[in-house]
């Protein structure tokens, strides 16, 4: 397994697991707890959640999933902005610690920025982290500008990751965003890695799996794996979808492969706004 290295020197797998809209269904709950624990089982040891998901569904699920295996579990949730005050942030934390049925996060993210000032929101992580409720912390949707008022915020520059959505059509945060991250060692998650499956239907896609004998969904997430300091955390609730998207590891796209991608895919040539789903 590829590894990304926190600022504080943890590595974490660079392949996790998403779960946004795991737990929504209860008739699919049975089959996206055996994949979680299945991914588990294959080391994507990654599991990204936020209590946004299904209004804490989804923690719930997962807690139920890593019942007997959470010392297994790099975990990562995320806050609403409307929950991101001092005493939101905290209340917020203990919630999903509950739904989780665990005692600590490794890593607790705002989800988007809101109305609340960030200092507010990083003496918040700072507190929590001190009571030994989460091991770090991070930010998700982030821009630029945003990271850079950050960095001037007491703890801003603790930052472990910022989690945004990036894949092969939605390129934009390589002009500026993605270099700045990288010269102040901020790790990146990349979430909706094959855009909610969108991308698996792109012809261009489609040619290129074919002729290197992958599958789209691995070309997508092989094209991420081939970066440093990247995680990415495709969701799935099929046991048969997780095995395709662990098949990416197996792919070590060439330098050739990943100018050709380039010429499907092209690079963003000016700043862009930040892209959200």
């Amino acid at each position: 397994m590829k590894t990304v290295t926190l600022p504080g020197g943890e590595r974490v797998p660079a392949l996790g697991m998403g779960t946004w809209s795991i737990g929504d269904d209860r008739g699919t709950r049975a089959e996206e707890i055996a994949t979680l624990r299945l991914g588990l089982d294959l080391g994507l040891r990654l599991i990204d959640t936020a209590e946004m998901y299904g209004e804490g569904l989804s923690e719930s699920l997962i807690g139920e999933a890593i019942k007997g295996r959470r010392d297994e579990v790099f975990l990562v949730s995320k806050v609403y902005p409307h929950n991101a005050s001092h005493d939101g942030v905290m209340a917020a934390c203990e919630r999903s610690l509950r739904r989780l049925g665990t005692d600590r996060l490794d890593l607790y993210l705002l989800h988007w920025r809101g109305g609340v000032p960030l200092e507010e929101t990083m003496a918040a992580f700072l507190a929590l982290r001190d009571a030994g409720k989460i091991r770090h912390f991070g930010v998700s949707n982030l821009d630029l500008a945003d990271m850079e008022e950050l960095w001037e915020v007491p703890g801003g520059d603790q930052v472990a990751a910022n989690q945004l959505l990036y894949n092969l059509s939605r390129r934009g945060i390589e002009f500026d965003l993605l270099p700045w991250l990288r010269a102040h060692g901020v790790p990146m998650m990349a979430y909706s890695p094959i855009e909610q499956a969108r991308l698996l239907r792109h012809p261009g896609l489609q040619r290129f799996a074919r002729a290197h004998d992958m599958t789209p969904a691995q070309v997508a997430l092989a094209w991420l794996l081939a970066a440093d300091g990247i995680v990415a955390i495709p969701k799935t609730g099929s046991r048969a979808r997780l095995r395709e998207n662990i098949g990416a590891l197996d792919h070590r796209l060439t330098p050739g492969q990943l100018a050709e991608l380039d010429t499907i895919f092209p690079p963003p040539r000016r700043a862009e706004p930040l892209a959200m789903l």
